[in-house]
């Protein structure tokens, strides 16, 4: 059986270590919010906040506490707000020790593609291309293929490049994959998932 949204979530967040000041992306890096648990992490968000919560409860939202997905969130007792020069600050800064990303492509030399589709109407790359460059890791949550079933670990890149080479772990819902000299190589199945399948769902070259 493939991990779900939520599982891959959980697992992502078994990535992260005590002190961490981490970024999470939009889509499904926003879940892992809800797995960090009683580790010492604490999550920045690009629109302005340092140490964001677990989404909240129905019926307790604030509409005044987003992330930078838009999607609501609740804050802790350390939780620090500041304007958007400060956030990049800290990412352009080298502060954030890791990004936890989505992603329509990685390239097996991790190549990161996950800001447009050419021919759709996007507003800009937005904190991607400062992310990819200024953190310590960067983590790749993602559908191991697409909807027609075609693989998006490429040996190339066909959309346009958040960063180049930039990509250090990838977690897809068949295992995780590590970037490494020649190409990806599998760190851990899925349960359920054999050999087999990811083989044929992965078009970048798997190395032992």
């Amino acid at each position: 059986m493939a991990w779900d949204r939520n599982q891959m979530a959980e697992r992502a967040a078994q990535e992260l270590q005590d002190g961490w000041y981490v970024n999470l992306g939009i889509g499904i890096p926003t879940l892992v919010a809800n797995y960090v648990g009683d580790k010492d992490i604490t999550l920045q968000s690009e629109n302005g906040m340092l140490g964001m919560g677990p989404f909240p409860f129905e019926g307790e939202e604030d509409p005044d506490l987003i992330n930078a997905g838009k999607q609501t969130i609740t804050e802790l007792s350390r939780t620090a707000y500041f304007d958007s020069a400060t956030s990049f600050g800290m990412i352009r800064g080298g502060k954030i020790a890791a990004a936890i990303l989505g992603a329509m492509e990685v390239a097996e030399n991790g190549d990161l593609a996950n800001w447009m589709i050419p021919g759709k109407l996007v507003k800009g790359m937005g904190g991607a291309m400062d992310l990819v460059a200024g953190v310590g890791k960067v983590i790749v949550i993602m559908d191991h293929a697409n909807k027609k079933g075609e693989s998006k670990l490429l040996k190339e890149c066909t959309l346009p490049l958040t960063g180049k080479g930039v990509v250090d772990r990838i977690i897809t819902n068949l295992g995780v994959f590590d970037v490494v000299e020649g190409g990806l190589k599998l760190v851990e199945m899925a349960d359920g998932v054999t050999r087999a399948e990811i083989d044929s769902l992965t078009e970048a070259t798997l190395v032992n």
